[in-house]
């Protein structure tokens, strides 16, 4: 039986988050902006025909929104991480089975399905109807082709955002008319390369006779994109999710920071955020680094900190590696700094169940353990922050980012409920 995949990717996600509780924006250009509100990261079709283009820097284009009505949102990761679930949860029950590539793209196995194209419009409508995001889907017998296919879906207005790529002939004439570097997994240098041997398109590459030279240019990986090209199945479908062997977390402040007591908030805040996501992969971690540096921009005295240190037991107690931070800042931090961005990482990952526990030392509690599952439980439930420790502060600091145009938490907490007359 031939393979059938299909690549569902939500068009320009950030921005169509925004709109699923503002409804007037829906033919209106948006732009969402990065951390501090410092450059455009996504961009809706009418932004980007005013020329916005993708990193382009805020001060830099903020004349440009005011004159044409663009509306600016800052990030707001609570409501989109809650709509990916949703949309991934949407496309579980709908397909087989998915892999969830990253936020806003995941590949389905659609093999054994009839009618592949109106399944197809069925992806589209229902996220569309259940939870107000469009996608784009594209259908093909591999992978990479399934990402040709959305691809072609997204530039092509006739296609209504669905693209099948499984009769081969269509797939052949489709393939003449994209550009080489728009295949998965080819980028910038890989397509010079292609082009100094004259394939400029996507047939051109797929083709092409000589693989022994497209492995020596491109790899072992580079082949199989190629072989993929041609409906030839090299890249299987990954359900299982790989845990990740580090966690870190920055930012750069949104003002700078002088006193230690601020740049402690801010390490606990972010060791707090850290230690939750790697408690959600059922991790203990056995190393934290911890950095915090000056403006690199900016003239004057400059000063990078950073400290790494083994801890002996390892943990997944917030408060254990809040203490661990607080004395490798203590023994490092230097007074007189004007500090602009700090940042925690964890690692040395060990699985909850496969340590081996010390016979003198335990490492945490089961008591540990379900206070932090009670805290990360309430914090889901109400949102964000609920419950935090005291070391994490109270007020805002100047060490918190800029987010002056940021979106209330529609679905993440109960203050910002939407309200509909």
């Amino acid at each position: 039986m031939q393979k059938a995949f299909a690549l569902v990717d939500c068009n320009s996600f950030y921005c169509s988050c925004e709109r699923v509780f503002r409804p007037e924006l829906n033919q209106r250009p948006v732009i969402v902006l990065s951390n501090n509100d410092g450059c455009a990261i996504a961009r809706t079709a009418e932004a980007k025909q005013l020329g916005i283009k993708m990193g382009d820097p805020y001060f830099k284009i903020k004349k440009l929104c005011q004159d044409n009505q663009v509306e600016v949102f800052s990030s707001n990761f609570a409501l989109y991480t809650n709509l990916s679930d949703r949309v991934m949860s949407t496309l579980n029950n709908l397909c087989p089975k998915i892999e969830i590539y990253s936020i806003d793209e995941a590949f389905c196995d659609l093999t054994g399905i009839k009618d592949l194209s109106p399944f197809g419009f069925k992806i589209q409508q229902t996220i569309l109807k259940n939870i107000g995001i469009p996608v784009g889907v594209g259908i093909a017998p591999t992978k990479v082709l399934a990402k040709l296919a959305n691809h072609i879906a997204k530039k092509s207005k006739l296609s209504g955002g669905v693209v099948n790529l499984m009769d081969v002939d269509f797939r052949m004439m489709a393939m003449k008319k994209v550009p080489v570097e728009e295949v998965w997994g080819i980028g910038r240098a890989s397509s010079e390369k292609l082009h100094a041997l004259g394939l400029h398109t996507v047939y051109d590459f797929a083709t092409y006779k000589n693989e022994e030279h497209i492995q020596k240019i491109l790899t072992k990986v580079g082949l199989q994109i190629k072989h993929e090209l041609l409906g030839i199945n090299c890249f299987s479908l990954g359900q299982d999710v790989e845990k990740k062997k580090e966690i870190m977390c920055s930012r750069t402040f949104g003002q700078s920071v002088f006193a230690k007591e601020h740049l402690k908030e801010s390490i606990a805040n972010y060791i707090t955020n850290a230690s939750e996501k790697m408690r959600r992969q059922d991790s203990l971690c056995s190393e934290l680094s911890v950095f915090a540096r000056t403006n690199p921009f900016k003239e004057g005295a400059q000063f990078y900190m950073y400290d790494r240190i083994k801890i002996q037991h390892p943990t997944r107690d917030t408060r254990k590696l809040i203490y661990f931070a607080f004395e490798m800042l203590e023994a490092n931090f230097r007074e007189g700094y004007e500090y602009k961005k700090a940042g925690v990482k964890l690692s040395g990952f060990f699985n909850t169940h496969e340590y081996q526990l010390d016979f003198f030392n335990t490492g945490d509690t089961l008591s540990d353990l379900k206070l932090m599952q009670v805290i990360d439980e309430i914090n889901k439930r109400e949102g964000e922050g609920t419950l935090k420790f005291a070391a994490c502060g109270v007020d805002d600091k100047a060490w918190r980012m800029n987010r002056g145009h940021k979106s209330p938490r529609y679905l993440t907490s109960w203050n910002d409920l939407k309200e509909f007359n």
